[in-house]
């Protein structure tokens, strides 16, 4: 059974979330990050990038980058640009972008539950990214991303929120992306404990996005424990944010791939090549997309093909086999591109498909790209079959909404 606990928040004044909250770092190019912080001084990004506000450099990831962080984010409290809740809460969180709305609950979830598999995954971690982020969670003590869950939808769960989410917002904003964002805290010891009951009887969540956040919380969680006499299990290490999601409220999209070269060949040559292993059907249209599981877009030379991959390629019983990310790199990426390793091979790149298939023809116009491949989606039936028999994705096998903003819910880990 799961334990997705409640927690006190540490989140913005009201008056201020839609100025406090960001998307992560790592959306920004430096010019963007630059104008955000010069422009927004109740932004979190100013907690992640403290060096902004004194002018003086410290290495990323450095224990004195960490400690500034740290120090920030106290700053932001005494300055109460953060409040903090005065009894454990679930929170409802509502995002609306393009039209999809997605409604699920901010909480926590116990290191207990990654490491004995309730917690399932579908996506290999890296250990030293894993060691980087655990000596963040060390030295800084909050999370301040949650990582994005899913489980199978419960309707006592579903009702509660939909009740909830008629009642008056403690948030409602929209950010210069368009998306809006709305938090009910749900404070009523009814409410929180029929919540908590409701995932005690869920057997298994699966992580959606936020394997490595979900290694490190569990490295850091060890770590005190080993340098303890004695633990009770209830220490605020032993869990970690995550925002869960019912499976409907939840959309995969594709991961697209562009290659920087046509490794030595024509286009004629690479179609000839795979005429064995797919049906290849040259596409009269501007802008194109897989329809089906198994069919494969392929751009180059300004012409769209569809590549539907035969079925004696694959065994459809097998879910890494049978994913069309495998088939793509099996098929075309190792044995016509030479790309084997998809971490490390510098001729590869990777687009999301919120971008659409209009940035891959995009890419391979301006030159950036030589030629680009298009997926049809990963659903969650396969992405639950892939966790719940241990398997790994290849890497960059799905973009899943919503994405969270940093700086919205805190947890903190400090005693």
């Amino acid at each position: 059974m799961a334990k997705v606990i409640p927690f006190k928040a540490i989140r913005p004044e009201n008056d201020k979330v839609h100025l406090v909250a960001s998307r992560s770092v790592d959306g920004y190019n430096s010019s963007e990050l630059k104008d955000k912080l010069a422009g927004n001084p109740y932004s979190f990004l100013h907690v992640i990038n403290p060096d902004f506000e004194d002018g003086i450099k410290t290495k990323p990831g450095s224990k004195e980058r960490l400690h500034k962080v740290k120090n920030h984010f106290k700053k932001f409290v005494r300055e109460k640009i953060f409040l903090s809740d005065d009894s454990p809460c679930y929170y409802l969180y509502r995002q609306v972008k393009e039209g999809n709305e997605f409604i699920g609950i901010i909480a926590c979830t116990s290191i207990d539950d990654y490491m004995s598999g309730v917690i399932k995954i579908h996506e290999q971690t890296l250990t030293t990214r894993e060691e980087k982020l655990k000596d963040y969670l060390e030295v800084c003590e909050f999370n301040a991303e949650p990582v994005l869950f899913c489980y199978p939808n419960d309707e006592v769960i579903d009702t509660v929120s939909e009740e909830i989410a008629a009642t008056r917002p403690d948030y409602d904003f929209t950010t210069t992306d368009k998306v809006r964002h709305t938090v009910w805290v749900i404070s009523s010891r009814k409410i929180v404990k029929e919540i908590a009951e409701r995932f005690t009887a869920i057997p298994n969540i699966y992580i959606a996005d936020g394997h490595h956040r979900s290694a490190s919380a569990t490295l850091l969680g060890k770590l005190r424990r080993s340098t303890r006499k004695s633990y009770t299990g209830e220490e605020a290490f032993n869990y970690y944010l995550g925002v869960f999601f019912p499976e409907t409220h939840l959309k995969i999209y594709d991961y697209n791939r562009v290659v920087k070269d046509l490794n030595g060949l024509s286009v004629g040559q690479i179609i000839q090549q795979l005429k064995s292993n797919f049906t290849i059907e040259e596409v009269n249209v501007t802008d194109f997309k897989p329809t089906k599981k198994h069919e494969i877009s392929m751009y180059a030379d300004n012409k769209w093909y569809s590549l539907k991959a035969k079925d004696t390629i694959y065994n459809s019983k097998d879910p890494i086999d049978s994913l069309d990310a495998a088939i793509l790199t099996k098929y075309i990426l190792s044995p016509v591109f030479d790309i084997h390793d998809l971490k490390t091979d510098k001729r590869i790149g990777f687009i999301p498909g919120v971008r659409g298939s209009k940035e891959l023809k995009k890419q391979v116009d301006e030159g950036k790209a030589a030629i680009a491949f298009g997926l049809y989606p990963v659903t969650m039936e396969h992405l639950k079959w892939i966790a719940d028999t241990n398997n790994i994705m290849p890497p960059k096998s799905t973009w899943v909404e919503p994405k969270m903003r940093s700086g919205l819910l805190i947890y903190s880990l400090e005693e």
